[in-house]
C-alpha cells in the first residue's frame, strides 16, 4: 500500500472566515459583567477553532457565504449552551455544533443547498492522503496541472455522509475518536465510512484521469 498525498492549496486564494460576524452579544445595548465574562470565556476556548468551523461548514454547504450563516448560527448556540462545556476539547465541541447547525440549516434550505454550484477556487484541499494498491496511476494523475480541481471535484461528488468525514480526518487531522464525537456515530461507523469514502474518491481520480 501506498500513500498519496496531494497538497493542493498553494497558489490558490485562501477564503478566511469573517470573525467580525460572529458577533455575541445583543446589539444595541451594553453587555452585562456575566456576558463579558462569558465572551471571554468563549474567546479563550473557541476562537482559535474558528478556521476549522468554517472550513468544515464550508466543505458541507459547498458556499462561502452559507458558510458564514451556519458558522454565525453555530458560535450563537455555542455561546448560548457555553455552561454545558466542560473542559472537553473545545475544537471538537465546536465541530460537533457547526455539523449540527449545518443539518438544521439543510433541513430548512434543501433546495438551496442542492443548486449551489461547488466553488473550487475557495475551496481547494489541503491535504488528501488515499491508500492505494501498489502500481496505481493515481500519482501520474496528482502531477498533473488540474489535479487541484480533480480532486475538489472528487471530493465535491461524495455524499455528504463521507465527504463530512475525510474532511474531519484528512483536513482537520482528528482523530477516529474526535470524528466519532463530532458526528455522533460509533467508532466502527467512522472507520468504515472513512474506507468507503477513500475508495469512491479513488474512483473520482481514476474516472477523471481517464479523461483527462
Amino acid at each position: 500500500m501506498t500513500i498519496v498525498r496531494a497538497l493542493a492549496r498553494e497558489d490558490l486564494p485562501e477564503a478566511q472566515p469573517d470573525r467580525q460576524r460572529y458577533r455575541l452579544t445583543g446589539q444595541g445595548r451594553a453587555p452585562s459583567l456575566d456576558e463579558h465574562s462569558k465572551v471571554r470565556k468563549f474567546e479563550q476556548l473557541f476562537v482559535a477553532h474558528l478556521d476549522a468551523a468554517y472550513d468544515l461548514a464550508r466543505w458541507l454547504t459547498r458556499d462561502e457565504r452559507n458558510a458564514e450563516d451556519v458558522v454565525q448560527e453555530a458560535c450563537l448556540r455555542a455561546f448560548k449552551f457555553l455552561d454545558g462545556f466542560h473542559g472537553e476539547n473545545g475544537r471538537v465541541w465546536l465541530l460537533a455544533i457547526v455539523r449540527n447547525t449545518y443539518y438544521s440549516w439543510l433541513r430548512k434550505n434543501q433546495f438551496q443547498a442542492l443548486s449551489v454550484p461547488f466553488e473550487e477556487e475557495t475551496a481547494a484541499v489541503d491535504a488528501i492522503s488515499l491508500e492505494i494498491d501498489g502500481g496505481n496511476p493515481v500519482e501520474e494523475l496528482l502531477q498533473q496541472k488540474d489535479a487541484r480541481r480533480m480532486i475538489n471535484s472528487a471530493l465535491e461528488q461524495l455524499p455528504e455522509e463521507f465527504r463530512e468525514v475525510i474532511v474531519l480526518r484528512e483536513l482537520e487531522d482528528l482523530s477516529y475518536k474526535e470524528i466519532a464525537a463530532v458526528a455522533d456515530i460509533p467508532l466502527g461507523t467512522v472507520m468504515s465510512r472513512l474506507a468507503r469514502a477513500r475508495k469512491l474518491l479513488l474512483q473520482h481520480l481514476q474516472h477523471a484521469r481517464q479523461e483527462s
